[in-house]
């Protein structure tokens, strides 16, 4: 996470740290997409400077080539990305190409492994890890989604289930929730303490149609997250260590799920800015144990 200075003296903006992750005959939609999304989301809508997210993309290679033969030039390799991997606040992973990452545990097997085990060993910073599609089967693969949520593209289902029941059988671990749905959300943000009049950014499906939500929006509370004691807590006792574990449908279900991403970590109403500038319907997902925004 970095900073913009506003030349108007305000706070500093805080802008997200974004690691994509790049592999041969990925879908480029599945990349693209969600790119398309961050990079138009801005703290302030009407100041370009205030870019919300930067992203960085990683490779094997300096360049990707993808399904649809079109060639992506990678910012750093998976060694470097490893290394510097502490500093991302989200990593998104495309599907596409995954039989023969699965077949050699090729990358990003290893930086997705690496990604969760930093969450689980520094649950004192808020993080993001997504994939897109069959980026999913990854996830699975690594045993991730054992005891969570997740959902991938429809013709994939069958062997999205049967990587799951594998890992959990393989860890002795809970069953994966696979969901039939436009993207999952496991350990979303919104549930951080016991009683409402306790803790201002509780949000729960119980909540709906009590009263207005004091639940956090906006990238201020999530600054907040990564500082409060009770966030931080509250974070440890998740599974994961709190990791915020997203999985998209179809192709173009990425950019629903990047939508969300945006509306929790920075407003909804920059989302639904940056659906508007793209001409995109946004469809929600399920956002599990929690309500979407």
């Amino acid at each position: 996470m970095s900073a913009i200075i506003p030349e108007d003296g305000e706070a500093p903006v805080e802008q997200i740290k974004v690691l994509f992750t790049l592999h041969p005959g990925m879908d480029a939609l599945d990349f693209i997409g969600p790119l398309e999304v961050l990079t138009h989301a801005q703290h302030n809508p009407k100041d370009s400077e205030t870019k919300a997210f930067t992203c960085t993309f990683a490779a094997d290679s300096e360049h990707v080539v993808s399904a649809q033969g079109a060639s992506f030039r990678a910012h750093i390799d998976y060694k470097e990305a490893i290394r510097r991997l502490p500093e991302f606040d989200v990593v998104i992973v495309p599907g596409g190409g995954t039989d023969e990452i699965l077949k050699t545990q090729a990358q990003p097997l290893g930086l997705i492994k690496a990604f969760a085990e930093l969450q689980r060993k520094n649950p004192m910073k808020e993080r993001t890890l997504m994939s897109i599609c069959t980026g999913s089967l990854f996830l699975a693969q690594l045993g991730i989604l054992s005891g969570l949520s997740g959902t991938t593209h429809p013709d994939y289902m069958t062997k999205f289930e049967i990587l799951c029941s594998q890992a959990a059988t393989r860890d002795l671990a809970e069953r994966t929730d696979v969901l039939d749905e436009r993207y999952v959300v496991n350990n979303c943000r919104f549930d951080l303490g016991e009683e409402i009049d306790e803790n201002p950014y509780i949000r729960r499906r119980s909540d709906a149609g009590r009263r207005p939500s004091n639940a956090r929006k906006g990238s201020n509370s999530w600054k907040e997250s990564n500082t409060r004691r009770e966030s931080n807590a509250r974070r440890m006792s998740l599974k994961l260590g709190g990791l915020r574990v997203i999985t998209s449908s179809g192709i173009a279900s990425g950019m629903d799920a990047a939508l969300y991403l945006v509306s929790a970590m920075v407003s909804l109403d920059c989302a639904n800015e940056v659906a508007r500038v793209m001409q995109f319907q946004w469809s929600k997902g399920v956002v599990v144990k929690g309500l979407d925004v």
